[in-house]
């Protein structure tokens, strides 16, 4: 792609470049040529996908037209249809649990596309602080977000429309006609509510992809060159992004877990009763619901749990490497003692032996299962054979080791660590309460 446009005049051939007094203005343009250069090929499928959900707070006639278009869609029709038509199985909870999750999502983006804007909610004015291997992860990642989102969304709405057309055929509420409208309105309003909240959780996924590629180069780099002074800038500069993201997208986080927690309790109160009527044409609606409800909230968490491991697994590289240095370093200073005894220089050295040890032996035999420990090696984990013998004393070494021991970055949510072990936690808590809930409506326990 082409370069931004320079605005000064192009210097004549021959003319001699400038003095010390451009160069600082070179540098500054340079450092922003991305950012003018390549913004509409970054955010034009963003763009376009939050205009057609009526998501674009740019102007106030667009700010306007997409309150009016989530009033009618995500409110008036579910109330009217709710009104007008005959009572559905389970329709109360599927209208109630689509708008709260439609609203949280609505409102979440809303107002972070407005105080932020796109770019600097998706990271991209710092993008040109990354490499080339971030950048281009983060553009393709960037690319795929939507096709993702269509991955979701198209089934549940397919599905959905084919339930209300065999529900419009068999009741028929209305003449030909209003049917097929207002079977058209309802399906319209399923599919805005839906990706409405999807789209919120797949943008999540999008920013928190853009720090894990930043880990993973990172882990990468730390192995080839470790300077203690730069791997304290970068994993400050990531911890800081991370409780930036952490702070965004806290209340949505929190508030997705209590809507998706309560809305599946009333659908299991509702479905457990005595009387109750469960089979695909009476509960088909209340399961698509579920579904979409419970995939957004397990991409956010699943989003979080990873970036907050894999920053937290820097540790152990660092630790890699203090440990590796350190054992260098001890060799080197036995193979070349400082001040060396002429009795012990005359003594008759004995014959290297075999390892007696278990430990050197299986160092020894380790080449012959190289191939299987490459295949075992989780994706966290970082190779430190290719780690560099450094300069380094060792007191800054270990002084990196306990800052980022005492200094563990992640997603938190108001202050607790989105981790495998809050997952566990939550998981434990949630099936606690389902048990005691099936103990009480069809006694199970």
């Amino acid at each position: 792609m082409a370069d931004a446009p320079s605005p000064s005049p192009s210097p004549t051939a021959g003319a001699e470049p400038s003095g010390p007094a451009s160069t600082p203005l070179l540098r500054r343009r340079r450092s922003y040529t991305r950012s003018v250069s390549h913004a509409r090929d970054e955010l034009r499928s963003f763009r376009s996908c939050l205009r057609w959900m009526c998501v674009d707070h740019s102007d106030g006639a667009s700010a306007a037209a997409s309150w009016v278009v989530f009033a009618a869609l995500a409110v008036a029709v579910p109330a009217a249809a709710r009104a007008s038509l005959p009572r559905r199985a389970y329709d109360t909870q599927v209208q109630a649990s689509l708008t709260l999750s439609a609203a949280l999502a609505y409102v979440t983006l809303s107002s972070l596309v407005r105080r932020r804007g796109l770019r600097r909610l998706l990271y991209l004015d710092r993008l040109r602080h990354d490499s080339q291997d971030v950048r281009a992860g983060y553009i393709v990642q960037l690319a795929g977000s939507f096709r993702l989102l269509a991955c979701f969304v198209l089934p549940c709405s397919l599905a959905d429309a084919a339930y209300k057309v065999l529900w419009y055929c068999a009741s028929r509420p209305f003449p030909p006609w209003w049917s097929a409208a207002a079977c058209a309105l309802e399906v319209a309003s399923w599919t805005y509510r839906t990706a409405m909240f999807l789209m919120a959780c797949v943008l999540f996924r999008t920013i928190c992809y853009l720090q894990i590629l930043r880990m993973t180069g990172f882990a990468r780099d730390f192995g080839h060159f470790a300077d203690v002074a730069a791997v304290l800038r970068q994993h400050r500069r990531i911890r800081d992004q991370l409780r930036r993201i952490s702070h965004r997208y806290r209340r949505f986080i929190l508030s997705c877990l209590i809507l998706v927690t309560a809305s599946q309790f009333s659908a299991l109160l509702a479905a457990t009763r005595s009387h109750a009527q469960v089979n695909i044409a009476t509960a088909g609606e209340l399961a698509l619901c579920s579904m979409s409800l419970v995939t957004g909230l397990l991409i956010c968490l699943h989003s979080a749990a990873k970036i907050t491991h894999k920053t937290q697994a820097i540790t152990s590289v660092a630790a890699a490497w203090h440990a590796e240095a350190t054992i260098n370093s001890i060799e080197r200073d036995q193979e070349n003692p400082r001040t060396p005894n002429k009795a012990y220089q005359q003594q008759p050295q004995p014959p290297p032996q075999a390892p007696t040890s278990p430990f050197l032996a299986v160092d020894s035999s380790s080449g012959d299962e190289s191939d299987d420990d490459d295949e075992s090696q989780s994706e966290d984990s970082v190779d430190t054979s290719k780690f560099h013998v450094t300069n380094t004393s060792f007191q800054k070494r270990q002084a990196l080791v306990t800052y980022l021991e005492n200094n563990r970055a992640g997603i938190t949510v108001f202050g607790f660590v989105v981790d495998r072990t809050w997952l566990h936690a939550l998981f434990m808590i949630e099936f606690s309460l389902v048990m005691w809930l099936l103990g009480k409506t069809i006694g199970i326990s």
